[in-house]
C-alpha cells in the first residue's frame, strides 16, 4: 500500500532537496544561529521584562501624539499610494496596457519600487527633505506603489473580456472600456489589497521612525536607548492597540466586502 501511495522520487529530486539541506545547515552557520548564546541571554532578556512593567505614562501625551502622527503617515501615504497605483496598473496590465514596451517599462518600474527596502527609501527621503513625517509619508507611497501597482495590474488582468470585447466590437474607445468593465469588475480586489496596504503602512511607518521619518518608531528608540523600558513598554503598548484597531477595521471591511459579492 505504501508503495502505491508514495511515490519514490527521483535521482534529480533527491539531489535538489540534498542540496537545499546542505545551503539551509550551512546558512545557520551564516546567520549566527547558537542556542548557547539564547540560553546565556535568557537572564538578559528577564531583566529588561522585569523593568518594563509597570509601564510608565509620564509622558502618555506626546505619545500619543506621536502615535497619531504614525495614523497620519500611514492613511495619507496609501491613500496617495493607491490612487498613482491604478494608473501604473493600467500601465502595467496586459488587457489594459497600450503598447507591450509601455507594459514592460512599467512593470520594470513597479518591480524596482517593491524591491528595494522600506528603510533604504526612507533613508533616501529623510537625506532629500530632512527629518520628519513627510519623509515618513513619501516613504509608505512609494511602497504603497509598488505593493498595489503589482496587485492591481494582476486585477486588471483577471477581469472577464468577454464584456470588454462587446464594447470592443461597437467601437467604444479604451478609456470607456477601463471604465465601464476593467474598473468595475477589478474594484473589490482592488478595495482588498487596498486595506491591506494599509495594515502593511501603519507597521512599516512604525519602523520608519527608527530612522528618523518620524512617527512613534522615535520615541520607541529614544525610550530604548535611554533604557527606560517602562517607557517602551507603554509605547509598545500603544503601537499594538493602533495596529490592532486598524486590522479590527480592514477586516470587518473585507468581510462586508465578501458578503456583498455572493
Amino acid at each position: 500500500m505504501l508503495r502505491g501511495r508514495f511515490q519514490r522520487p527521483s535521482w534529480l529530486s533527491s539531489g535538489l532537496f540534498a542540496l537545499f539541506l546542505g545551503f539551509f545547515l550551512w546558512s545557520l552557520a551564516g546567520a549566527g544561529m547558537s542556542l548557547q548564546s539564547l540560553i546565556q541571554g535568557l537572564p538578559n532578556m528577564g531583566t529588561i521584562v522585569g523593568e518594563m512593567f509597570p509601564p510608565a505614562t509620564d509622558r502618555a501625551q506626546p505619545i500619543f501624539e506621536a502615535i497619531l502622527v504614525t495614523f497620519q503617515m500611514a492613511l495619507v501615504g496609501t491613500v496617495i499610494g493607491v490612487i498613482l497605483s491604478v494608473p501604473m496598473a493600467l500601465l502595467a496590465a496586459r488587457n489594459t496596457s497600450p503598447h507591450p514596451l509601455v507594459r514592460y517599462v512599467t512593470r520594470s518600474i513597479i518591480s524596482f519600487v517593491r524591491t528595494v527596502p522600506d528603510l533604504a527609501w526612507a533613508l533616501f527621503f529623510v537625506v532629500s527633505v530632512g527629518l520628519g513625517p513627510f519623509a515618513g509619508t513619501l516613504t509608505i507611497i512609494v511602497d504603497t506603489i509598488g505593493f498595489c501597482g503589482r496587485f492591481f495590474a494582476e486585477a486588471f488582468e483577471e477581469v472577464d473580456p468577454g464584456p470588454s470585447e462587446a464594447l470592443d466590437s461597437i467601437g467604444s474607445r479604451p478609456l470607456d472600456r477601463i471604465a465601464v468593465v476593467q474598473i468595475p469588475g477589478a474594484l473589490p480586489s482592488m478595495i482588498n489589497t487596498g486595506l491591506f496596504s494599509l495594515e502593511k503602512a501603519v507597521r512599516s511607518s512604525v519602523v520608519l521612525g527608527l530612522v528618523g521619518a518620524g512617527g512613534i518608531g522615535a520615541e520607541l528608540a529614544v525610550s530604548m536607548e535611554m533604557f527606560r523600558y517602562d517607557q517602551a513598554a507603554f509605547i509598545i503598548f500603544s503601537i499594538f492597540i493602533l495596529v490592532y484597531m486598524v486590522e479590527h477595521f480592514s477586516s470587518r471591511m473585507r468581510e462586508r466586502l465578501l458578503n456583498q459579492n455572493r
